[in-house]
């Protein structure tokens, strides 16, 4: 087999970034090792940053994003019941962030590929990636009982932490940086009307909480726990009275509804520099994990494959290599900048435990007053939250 660009998973960076090159006139084999009902089902992030909508309008995905997309103009921050709006397009110039599951914009893009034809091969576990460091990279999997070679100028590993594409790169030639958090989120989704039209981030004696949605039947909410605690240890019953506790104000009450999915998910920061070695690029969750209080990881990943999309064309177009060569520079400058803002909103938001106790929280109540009284501390929340622009 042949193709320009062999791309190692078919998440939202892998199917985006085939789509974005097929638009180009640019071949792509994109190959996943689970199944597409798998990949599809997966619930994960759902606030796209404004930078993200447009790149999927770009892609020609964004039919059912406009239809069925909740644009929030606001965010809301909550210390101890006193609740904050940050007036997001207020004060960045209109810009916005759009509610819309993560899992929505995989069926997107895949529902598109396969209508253009594109070629993705599911349930591929066995992917092995080979001579990147040469100009002829090949890519070897089994599909249908058949061993295949996949021959390629580039490859673009999108298979998320644990895929093979990172490790590909000797161990000698990257550095990795990493933060482990003291606890984790308990995530629900819950078939009630949501409680807020717009999100809501609470820190509490508790724990922190937030309120979120996925459609206007929908409700997403978290809830601060510890990492090592099993699901069984949360009741319905018992997640209800928390996040009553957490997020609720003197005159603000939660709706309450049949929970239809819980887990649990510790929270990471991770990065691995370079995320290019040869003629392998890293995007997404490959190269980098972010905690999701910043709502980052999915737009991370979408600007990753937005650069290299772009990088890629020029190569092919105007047989210009600058953006290829400069990729893992360009993007670690943003990646950088949201890992700050992500371990930022977890500080500001989170219960922390030990010695330190009492002066944490005095110091988070300090950041929270200052947010109320500065307009240049909301801005720069608001700018960070909706995606700077450029970086």
């Amino acid at each position: 087999m042949r193709t320009q660009v062999a791309i190692v998973g078919a998440g939202p960076a892998g199917m985006l970034l085939s789509q974005l090159l097929h638009l180009q006139g640019i071949d792509s084999v994109v190959l996943e090792r689970r199944s597409r009902e798998y990949v599809q089902q997966r619930v994960r992030a759902g606030v796209l940053e404004q930078g993200t909508v447009d790149v999927l309008r770009e892609a020609d995905v964004a039919d059912r994003l406009e239809k069925q997309g909740h644009p929030h103009h606001g965010v809301n921050v909550q210390f101890d019941g006193d609740r904050l709006r940050i007036p997001l397009s207020e004060l960045t110039g209109g810009r916005s962030i759009t509610v819309y599951g993560q899992q929505e914009v995989v069926k997107d893009l895949a529902e598109r590929r396969e209508r253009d034809g594109g070629r993705v091969y599911y349930e591929v576990p066995d992917v092995t990636v080979e001579g990147v460091e040469t100009e002829k990279p090949v890519v070897r999997f089994t599909s249908e009982g058949r061993v295949r070679e996949l021959h390629c100028d580039y490859v673009a590993g999108c298979d998320g932490f644990h895929g093979v594409s990172r490790t590909t790169i000797p161990e000698k030639e990257r550095t990795t940086y990493e933060r482990v958090y003291p606890f984790g989120w308990l995530g629900i989704l819950a078939e009630v009307e949501p409680s807020s039209e717009e999100l809501i981030y609470s820190n509490h004696p508790n724990g922190f909480a937030l309120h979120s949605l996925r459609s206007s039947t929908l409700s997403r909410l978290y809830l601060q726990c510890d990492p090592g605690e099993s699901i069984e240890q949360w009741p319905d019953e018992l997640i209800w009275e928390e996040l009553q506790t957490r997020l609720g104000t003197s005159d603000w009450k939660l709706r309450e509804g049949p929970i239809i999915d819980k887990n649990i998910t510790a929270l990471r920061s991770f990065v691995s520099e370079p995320m290019r070695y040869g003629r392998l690029f890293l995007a997404g969750d490959s190269a980098h994990i972010v905690p999701p209080t910043g709502a980052k990881g999915l737009n991370l990943a979408v600007a990753d494959v937005d650069r290299l999309a772009r990088s890629l064309t020029d190569y092919y177009h105007h047989g210009s290599t600058t953006g290829l060569e400069t990729y893992s520079e360009e993007c670690l400058r943003r990646v950088w900048r949201v890992q700050h803002f992500s371990w930022w909103m977890t500080s500001l938001t989170h219960r922390f435990d030990g010695p330190d106790a009492a002066y944490d929280r005095r110091l988070q109540r300090s950041q929270f007053d200052y947010l109320r009284s500065s307009t240049a501390a909301a801005t720069t929340l608001a700018e960070n939250y909706v995606g700077l622009a450029a970086v």
